[in-house]
């Protein structure tokens, strides 16, 4: 009995005394991770520029023609879509006139008919006399009448002519202004202030609402001219929102001004919003991270991956399924990765979630979709 129990003591001391990373390889015990590759990819030090979103289409939305405010169909912050009716002029006059002219339109119609009735009767009348020339019966006066009466009925056709053009105008203009009475978006946006009322007499050119495409937001940032040379179209460039939101800009142009006191100028960028992101706002601020130079290849690892071992910086990778620590030489960062100069290379599979107390030799797991 005793020297079971010495036997037992012994075994425990001698499991303890085992390293731990051997204990679970020996129990067969895995450890969960999250992993992400070691990249090589190209990297350059960046500064913090500070920009702003700026709506790509802005501004009054004005009426074409005068009129007294029928209605005004929109509040402030209500979104429209493009060709929306936003309000509606009084129009009753110009349908009247419209009515007015479609009279005496279908009167020079039929003033028309006449016409064209009596020139038909005149040149009757006049080829008539024209082919008693060679007789005795021929009579220069009333020949010469009866074309003074043809000439006469051709200029009545053409003057019924023109006044019929001036009506179907003068009703087309009136038709375009009654259309004009209804203000439509020209685009998509979100309504920021009305500027008239119901009951208001508007002029030409008058502004009825004032509307933000708050959908179609790029970004404008002063840079450091000494900047620009890095910042071609079509380059991307790391982002942050106030919030912390991070997404990437791409470069879509650069102005041809320069501020002479900042020595800066302004470059456009177009973002691409990650999915789910919401309430934006025209003038709200973003951070723009500007290469300081060109970019070089470098290998990178994710900044989760960076584990501090009494100083030294330690990587886990992954290695015939069990964890091997690796001690790096780090360089810079940018956004969440990390340059590595020395102790990894690219391919390297190594341990983001799962690592602040892994040992090494421990055999490991991974989870899905890490």
């Amino acid at each position: 009995m005793i020297m079971k129990t010495i036997i037992k003591t012994l075994g425990l001391l001698l499991v303890l005394a085992l390293p731990a990373g051997l204990v679970h390889a020996q129990s067969g015990h895995q450890s969960l991770v999250g992993v992400d590759k070691v990249r090589a990819e190209p990297l350059s030090q960046t500064v913090p520029v500070i920009g702003a979103l700026i709506a790509r289409q802005s501004g009054d939305v004005a009426v074409e023609i005068g009129g007294t405010v029928r209605n005004v169909l929109v509040e402030v912050g209500d979104r429209v879509e493009k060709g929306q009716i936003i309000a509606l002029l009084e129009a009753d006059t110009r349908k009247a006139r419209a009515g007015v002219l479609a009279a005496e339109l279908a009167e020079q119609l039929a003033l028309l008919q006449v016409a064209d009735a009596d020139l038909a009767l005149a040149k009757q009348n006049m080829d008539r006399q024209a082919r008693l020339k060679k007789s005795n019966a021929f009579n220069r006066s009333i020949f010469e009448t009866r074309q003074q009466n043809y000439a006469r009925a051709l200029a009545q056709i053409s003057r019924a002519k023109a006044s019929i053009a001036g009506k179907k105008a003068s009703i087309a203009v009136l038709d375009l202004e009654i259309s004009k009475a209804r203000i439509v978006s020209p685009y998509a946006g979100v309504v920021v202030e009305r500027k008239t009322e119901q009951g208001s007499y508007v002029r030409s050119g008058d502004a009825v609402v004032r509307l933000i495409a708050d959908k179609r937001l790029e970004i404008e940032a002063n840079v450091p001219a000494l900047r620009i040379g890095g910042l071609s179209k079509g380059i991307k460039v790391d982002a942050e929102l106030e919030d912390g939101t991070r997404f990437v800009a791409i470069v879509r142009a650069t102005l041809p001004v320069e501020n002479p006191r900042t020595r800066t100028r302004p470059v456009r960028f177009v973002p691409q919003w990650p999915k789910g992101i919401a309430r934006l706002a025209n003038a709200q601020s973003v951070t723009l991270f500007i290469p300081t130079g060109k970019a070089r290849q470098v290998v990178t690892v994710h900044k989760d991956a960076i584990v501090n071992k009494r100083g030294r910086s330690v990587v886990f990778i992954i290695r015939g399924g069990k964890a091997e620590s690796r001690n790096v030489t780090l360089g810079i960062s940018s956004g969440g990765r990390i340059e590595v100069v020395a102790g990894l290379k690219a391919g390297d599979i190594t341990v983001v979630r799962g690592n602040e107390r892994l040992r090494p030799g421990v055999a490991v797991k991974v989870v899905k979709g890490s």
